[in-house]
């Protein structure tokens, strides 16, 4: 997931990129697709065997630009290809366990022939540092780096769009529930109906999981009897407004912004594996969710550990949850230890980024001027 979240960084950095995800072997494939968000510039296979025909039809068909491996675990065939075309590689997130298998103790000079021609060696530990040292590769091109970690990129947001509800809102107290399910949306509302005895003026923007839940969402509050405002439709919460329907997506960047708290939905019940909290841990939101979340779970828990995220159960749960952390103090220590997660490994993302902008510009030589 670590690979996944840089792809989808190194996407977003440059227009027109498109990126292959490799995995070893089945079992591994297998895994991370049942977890995979799909993404129109990223795409998941299978690396090829070590038999070099098929290494050469793989890179017939690829034909890459440039090759980030990660950890350890050379594939010689598939390596030597990539240097005889000319494809730039870089290693990042090497550990010592990458580089233990049964080749590389016995032929330690091939693992160094494989990496010395590599434009860039970052290791994730001194053990790393000293197994590839042993290897006899020269350690002042190799750097010490965090270990790669899986962060948040901030959503976009209206600049005019956020002014405006900072001045509608006027103050108000506001949560999100985001990408909430139809089996959830009834549990949503009871938690903000148990908030709203104690702070009557909470707002709640309630953001549904797919467009095609919105007419049933809206006949359903106006029905629970709340008073709302469909965002879609360009409605302007007033005073009275006690809900705003926001079902477009492109808006949750904004929402998170003006929300201390934020539910992630798809939680609660099963089958829907939960939604990436970075998202809101990113733009300074507490985090709150249900016990289903299978797909991000190291994401949940790095953030629980931390202090930013707590889980909740059901509808009393949720709401006594947003009651306590709506306060500003409360509210500001989750969103400061969220933020210390998600910006942990920033510094080798944004080199591996730096990086692929050099190879792929023709510029390594100035990059490892400056460096």
């Amino acid at each position: 997931m670590a690979l996944q979240d840089l792809a989808q960084r190194l996407c977003a950095a440059r227009r027109g990129l498109h990126i292959l995800i490799t995995l070893p072997d089945d079992t591994s494939f297998q895994s991370i697709q049942n977890n995979w968000v799909p993404h129109p510039q990223m795409l998941l296979e299978l690396v090829p065997s070590e038999h070099p025909d098929s290494v050469t039809d793989f890179w017939r068909h690829w034909r890459p630009d440039m090759g980030i491996w990660t950890w350890g675990r050379l594939r010689p065939n598939l390596i030597k290809k990539a240097h005889e075309e000319g494809c730039s590689m870089v290693l990042i997130d090497a550990d010592e366990a990458g580089f233990d298998s049964k080749r590389d103790k016995w032929l330690p000079d091939l693992s160094r022939q494989l990496l010395e021609p590599f434009a860039a060696l970052m290791v994730r530990s001194g053990t790393g540092l000293k197994k590839l040292d042993t290897m006899g590769l020269d350690t002042g091109r190799i750097r010490l780096t965090q270990p790669l970690e899986a962060g948040g990129h901030a959503l976009p947001c209206d600049d005019r769009d956020l002014s405006e509800w900072s001045q509608l809102l006027g103050g108000r107290s506001v949560w999100l529930a985001s990408n909430v399910q139809l089996e959830e949306f009834k549990t949503v509302l009871e938690a903000h109906r148990q908030a709203l005895r104690l702070s009557h003026r909470l707002l709640l923007v309630l953001h549904p999981s797919h467009g095609g839940l919105v007419e049933e969402f809206r006949e359903a509050i106006a029905e629970e009897g709340f008073r709302y405002a469909d965002w879609s439709r360009e409605e302007e919460p007033d005073d009275a407004t006690q809900v705003v329907l926001a079902p477009d997506h492109q808006d949750l960047g904004l929402f998170y912004r003006l929300a201390p708290v934020s539910f992630m939905g798809s939680s609660l019940v099963d089958g829907y594996n939960g939604r990436n909290p970075f998202e809101a841990a990113a733009l300074g939101s507490a985090v709150l969710y249900g016990p289903n979340v299978s797909r991000f779970m190291p994401f949940y828990t790095r953030l629980a550990k931390a202090g930013a995220a707590r889980m909740v159960k059901d509808g009393e749960t949720l709401g006594t949850a947003v009651i306590r952390l709506v306060a500003p103090d409360q509210a500001a220590a989750m969103a400061h230890a969220g933020w210390d997660v998600v910006s942990q490994g920033a510094d080798l993302t944004d080199r591996v980024i730096d990086l692929a902008h050099a190879i792929l510009d023709g510029e390594m030589e100035q990059l490892n001027a400056g460096a």
